[in-house]
């Protein structure tokens, strides 16, 4: 418990923080940006709880400040008082076989996840070595034996605590991650609990629960009896994961939970909403008495460590420990982003290495010896004069069993998923959408104008030091893809027309765009097709970006001369209610360079259907194959439809974490598997509407 009532408040930003005397009013005031960003790590458990309570109740005391404006009359201009209620808070992916052949030994190739980075493995739902299939489904892990193809078969299944989200294939290791909820301290039965029996619709248990992952290691080297041999809990909501050698990297979020009795409106019982006079000091007794709530909590209230269950039901607990920590002296929301490296060769027993950011981030890319996460400039609220900045902060992989902190970046603009970022001989290179709101006399948050841009940096000490920046392009767009290839960079940009920007990076220096090339619609994801073309999953848009004009769209771009992209071929698939979990998820995007081959997950809907039939009659979910060639273009090889698996289940127990949409495939040879939460398919690629053989999962419920 810290009381440092006696201080003033400085800078409202989580570097920094000192507590206020309550008697004293804050007014939140947006903090500029920090453009030295770096973090620094703890030096007593002391000063890490003091930093946690400081920053809890600068976030407690913006949020209260801003609905008290309401009772000045509005922070934003007024509410009118006819209001009813107040405010409310690499590319490719084939994976040679060592077994050649087509027979019972295994494929001579076959496809693997999609990856970003080569030899970086990216945790999916789906995992396969050629011969062995795991699919994730529900709680449940499905273990098949997938070789000869036309023997497709799940040897046994296993259910999972909690719900597994994502899973690697390290030798005859499973390794699942999955999310488990757990109650507050204090709140009893009140919370939906996630545990041995998962919550109803899979899905979110409360806000007041705990959120642990718990990483599963399963030995599969029998297939029909499969054996847990670790049960890993480690703090926090399970985001994304890398693995290396045999090193996984899981990072974590973990969002700040408020203890039970601080509260978020005064008590108003006899008084009106709108009367500042007596709201005003309702308010401010409030912000004093949570305060006093937060400081009288202790590090143990903030923190939770983890354990691991043996195979003989035996639980060793281990703490974090305080050094572990870093905070930024950028401002940032309050949270914990947490890099837990788990050594899979060492002993069952092996703690994981951990290493937190007390703040939110956003955004993961890591390649086999760095890890980079990004988190936004917080504004406490937008205004007019405001440019959005990002903070990249680098970890160092080295040690299988830790990440280290190296460096920081303060980055003009926001990267827009993992393939913003590529590490290319020591180089960081970043491609952002610029946002600026500018004063507008309509609006009193002003207009927003955006630009991109593509910059590159290079560690100088603990700082990512600029090198060089393109000059800003596609104004009043913003990026939609981008992928980094060696000395070459592609980025896509969109409002109504599907700009292809191409950059020459080979003086990261100067970061130079020397093609453009406008196409309707716009791609999502780029995909290298060796060093002169990019295969492109997208959207077809007419000129005027109307949705009857949408279509699904596959695209091939001949980028052989830098400086004059074309779109060599183009493929558009569906109607303007089409899509694919491709279109937002590289790991659904597959393409098999051995064959020359494309499978993308396909999904439609034909409204022509009558609206009294079955539920299920007008959508079509299947496979798609393209055989793709920079000769012949991109020729249709067929669909693998999945229909009647899920049509078999009663729809109601569909959810948004469970569909029955095909999500993923695999390749192996001359045979494609379409895989969706209902079961596995397999087809030769020259009959794909004659399936071999089929496994079926069990419902959800």
């Amino acid at each position: 418990m810290h009381g440092n009532n006696g201080r003033k408040w400085v800078v409202l930003a989580l570097a920094g923080v000192a507590g206020c005397s309550s008697e004293e009013e804050v007014i939140p005031e947006n903090q500029p940006v920090q453009m030295s960003a770096r973090l620094e790590s703890f030096d007593s458990c002391e000063a890490l709880e003091s930093y946690i309570e400081d920053a809890a109740v600068l976030d407690m005391r913006a949020t209260l400040e801003r609905s008290k404006q309401y009772a000045r009359g509005g922070l934003f201009g007024g509410i009118p008082e006819s209001s009813p209620m107040p405010p409310t808070g690499d590319s490719s992916n084939s994976s040679p076989s060592p077994s050649p052949g087509s027979g019972a030994g295994g494929p001579s190739n076959h496809t693997g996840t999609n990856n970003q980075v080569t030899g970086v493995d990216e945790a999916d739902f789906v995992k396969n070595d050629g011969t062995r299939l795991f699919v994730l489904s529900g709680q449940t892990l499905y273990l098949h034996r997938s070789w000869p193809a036309q023997s497709l078969r799940a040897e046994s299944s296993l259910k999972l605590e909690g719900y597994p989200r994502q899973m690697f294939l390290h030798g005859d290791q499973v390794v699942v991650f999955s999310v488990v909820y757990e109650p507050q301290p204090g709140q009893g039965a009140s919370v939906r609990v996630m545990s041995d029996i998962a919550c109803p619709d899979l899905g979110f248990c409360g806000y007041s629960a705990h959120v642990s992952t718990k990483v599963t290691t399963v030995d599969v080297s029998q297939l029909a009896a499969p054996r847990v041999v670790r049960e890993m809990y480690l703090p926090g909501d399970y985001q994304d994961a890398r693995l290396a050698g045999g090193s996984a990297r899981v990072v974590l979020r973990e969002f700040f939970i408020w203890p039970a009795a601080v509260r978020w409106y005064p008590e108003t019982s006899g008084m009106n909403w709108w009367d500042s006079r007596r709201m005003e000091p309702a308010f401010d007794k409030l912000m004093a008495e949570n305060e006093r709530i937060i400081r009288s909590h202790n590090l143990a209230d903030w923190l939770k460590g983890g354990r691991i269950r043996l195979p003989d039901g035996t639980l060793v607990a281990w703490n974090r420990d305080c050094r572990d920590f870093h905070r930024t002296n950028a401002p940032s929301r309050l949270g914990f982003a947490t890099v837990a490296s788990i050594d899979l060769d060492a002993a069952v027993t092996q703690a994981p290495g951990i290493t937190t950011l007390v703040a939110q981030t956003d955004l993961v890319y890591a390649t086999a010896t760095s890890l980079y996460l990004s988190a936004r400039h917080w504004w406490w609220w937008e205004d007019a004069g405001q440019t959005d900045y990002s903070y990249v902060h680098k970890f160092e992989l080295t040690q299988p069993h830790r990440a280290h902190y190296v460096a920081s970046a303060t980055i003009e603009g926001q990267p827009l998923n993992q393939f913003s970022f590529d590490e290319h001989e020591g180089v960081l290179r970043v491609a952002t959408t610029l946002t600026r709101r500018v004063k507008d006399d309509s609006s009193r948050w002003g207009r927003t104008e955006t630009s991109s841009r593509v910059a590159t940096y290079a560690q100088q000490g603990s700082q990512l030091a600029l090198l060089g920046q393109s000059p800003e392009l596609a104004e009043g767009e913003r990026i939609f893809s981008a992928r980094f290839l060696g000395d070459k960079g592609y980025v896509v940009t969109f409002r109504q027309t599907d700009p292809l920007f191409t950059f020459d990076l080979s003086d990261p220096t100067q970061p130079r765009k020397v093609g453009e090339l406008k196409v309707p619609g716009f791609s999502t994801y780029l995909h290298p097709l060796g060093d002169t073309h990019l295969l492109a999953v997208g959207e077809h848009r007419a000129e005027d970006g109307s949705w009857n004009s949408r279509s699904l769209k596959v695209t091939l771009f001949d980028v052989s001369d830098l400086a004059h992209p074309r779109e060599a071929f183009t493929q558009q698939v569906g109607t303007s209610s089409s899509g694919s979990e491709a279109l937002y998820d590289h790991k659904a995007f597959n393409y098999f360079a051995a064959k020359g081959l494309l499978a993308i997950p396909f999904t439609d809907w034909n409204w022509s259907k009558p609206s009294g039939g079955n539920y299920w009659d007008g959508f079509t979910s299947e496979l798609r194959v393209f055989r793709v060639s920079p000769t012949t273009g991109i020729v249709p090889v067929g669909t693998l439809g999945m229909s009647d698996l899920f049509r078999t289940v009663n729809y109601y127990q569909w959810s948004y974490t469970y569909v029955p949409s095909v999500r993923r495939s695999v390749m192996a040879d001359d045979y494609v598997y379409a895989i969706t939460d209902a079961g596995v398919r397999v087809s030769h690629v020259n009959q794909l509407s004659q399936p071999l053989a089929t496994t079926r999962f069990d419902s959800p419920r």
